[in-house]
């Protein structure tokens, strides 16, 4: 029987706790290094979540070189514990798409797996390039298309709780298309634009830890909370048999998510 009891928290906490470790500290670290900083650049994470990305920059740029923004106030307040005092400048609850910050204000901006998310994308990209000092460059990752694993997950949750609630699923992995990326950032007034496709493997929790970790990390968090047993029960027959043919011997799920990295410059 599922039982979610074992994850307390709100989804800003679970998402700490657990979607960190297991994808956004070995994806973050592969895009941090892609961003080559460089120590006393001034760094802007633009949709930060709880702050993976602003402190693996910190560690390269050196402390107070780091800005963060995110729109959730649960998730900032998540960042603001899990930080160093020293790591961050200073963090900003705003959207990516009307950012309080100063023009020309950084070398470096980044933005990991957060445009997918933006309503409008277009004018998001316009803002991360005001806020960039000319000759700045902007470093940005999407994800998929949808993997099969997730493609299991979503199609469980279709079946279960509705095709709403699958959408979810289908908008983390919708910004996969390289000349989508290049049109916005040329739309934006970049140069210089880039977008390298590689395959990030991820190496997960076993499957039933792995499903309600993942799922208690999302917003769909306090509906599953509210779900009755049975359908949370039906959810996990549908999904943890199909993923263990995914599992390695050592007993974690792996999966391949195939990754996008757009690189730009202020002219």
């Amino acid at each position: 029987m599922s039982d979610t009891t074992q994850f307390s928290g709100n989804p800003a906490e679970n998402y700490e706790r657990f979607f960190v470790p297991s994808i956004g500290r070995p994806a973050g670290t592969e895009f941090v290094e892609l961003a080559s900083l460089q120590r006393g650049e001034r760094v802007l994470d633009a949709g930060c979540g709880t702050g993976i990305i602003a402190r693996l920059a910190a560690e390269r740029v050196g402390p107070g070189c780091v800005t963060a923004l995110d729109v959730t106030a649960a998730m900032l307040a998540v960042a603001r514990t899990a930080t160093p005092p020293d790591a961050v400048a200073s963090w900003h609850e705003a959207s990516v798409e009307a950012m309080p910050l100063g023009d020309q204000s950084f070398d470096v901006v980044l933005c990991q797996l957060v445009l997918q998310f933006v309503g409008d994308k277009q004018a998001a990209l316009r803002e991360m390039r005001r806020v960039l000092a000319p000759g700045g460059r902007l470093v940005l990752s999407t994800i998929g298309p949808t993997p099969p694993l997730f493609a299991v997950m979503r199609d469980a949750l279709a079946r279960h709780l509705g095709p709403q609630v699958a959408g979810f699923v289908n908008v983390v992995f919708s910004m996969h298309e390289p000349a989508t990326l290049r049109t916005l950032a040329e739309g934006a007034g970049f140069d210089d634009i880039s977008v390298a496709t590689r395959t990030t493997t991820l190496r997960l929790p076993p499957p039933r830890e792995f499903l309600w970790q993942y799922l208690v990390s999302t917003p769909l968090a306090m509906m599953l909370a509210q779900t009755p047993d049975k359908t949370r029960d039906g959810i996990e027959r549908d999904i943890v048999p199909a993923w263990l043919e995914l599992v390695s011997a050592d007993g974690q799920l792996v999966c391949p998510v195939p990754v996008h990295v757009l690189t730009a410059r202020r002219g």
